[in-house]
């Protein structure tokens, strides 16, 4: 029970790594405060966790509104009495399969706007959060794309490579005050959004399992592992770090 007496913020709870995560955090002993713009599945996952006898909040929120971020952190430090952990899962892939000369500029603004805007809203008003506590975790959902290039989704790369970037930013701007800041970047994992990409194209499914040395996706409760792991008062010397979880992926 590594967490107990913790409270934990999540945003983009409602499924997947998000959902997964959050009730890793709650299974030790964390109160969860679970966010998403679907604000009924946030409300599941949260009533996933109270059915295992946990403490949970939902809230709906748009992390790419800074009002509404902002809002959502006092609420959460107020409901809890302090904030200790936050992930920062919120993001969207745009459009997965199409070069730079056919990409909208609408869908890049819309994934710049979640992926990167949306982590430094939140980092803000946790860092100004944390302060006040003296000290707190942040980890942060990357991903492989933001340690490598690839064909294809030119703005999720970008937008990728920014979360690892502010991750090492904020991470050295306050390692004297308490605060860790770390990252984690899967590989491919098997989540609905995943599944949703491939709709269009199946038969890309097999060439991206192979493209994983282990010969296999990632589950969510992996990923999960790496967050409370970075988040962890027994990794209070890790900070900075953009963590892989991708089966081997960025080895070569």
């Amino acid at each position: 029970m590594q967490f107990e007496n913790k409270s934990v913020l999540i945003t983009g709870g409602a499924a997947g790594i998000g959902r997964a995560t959050a009730l890793a955090f709650a299974a030790q002993g964390a109160r969860v405060a679970v966010a998403d713009i679907n604000e009924d599945g946030a409300r599941k996952t949260a009533e996933m966790i109270e059915k295992q006898g946990g403490e949970a909040l939902a809230i709906g929120v748009d992390v790419t509104d800074a009002q509404q971020v902002d809002a959502m952190h006092d609420w959460v430090a107020e409901q809890f009495g302090r904030l200790d952990v936050a992930f920062n899962n919120a993001g969207i892939e745009g459009s997965p399969f199409v070069r730079i000369a056919d990409y909208e500029e609408d869908m890049f603004d819309r994934v710049m706007d979640v992926n990167v805007k949306g982590v430094w809203l939140c980092m803000r008003a946790q860092v100004r959060a944390f302060l006040k506590a003296g000290g707190g975790a942040i980890v942060n959902t990357a991903s492989v794309a933001g340690l490598v290039g690839g064909p294809n989704g030119s703005p999720y790369f970008a937008s990728k490579h920014a979360v690892v970037g502010m991750t090492r930013a904020v991470a050295m701007e306050y390692a004297k005050k308490n605060i860790r800041v770390n990252a984690v970047c899967p590989a491919v994992i098997r989540t609905r959004m995943y599944e949703d990409s491939l709709a269009a194209k199946p038969e890309v499914g097999a060439v991206i399992e192979s493209m994983h040395p282990v010969g296999r996706l990632g589950e969510v409760d992996e990923v999960a592992t790496a967050v409370l792991f970075l988040a962890a008062e027994s990794s209070s010397f890790v900070t900075g770090v953009s963590l892989p979880v991708d089966g081997g992926l960025t080895a070569n």
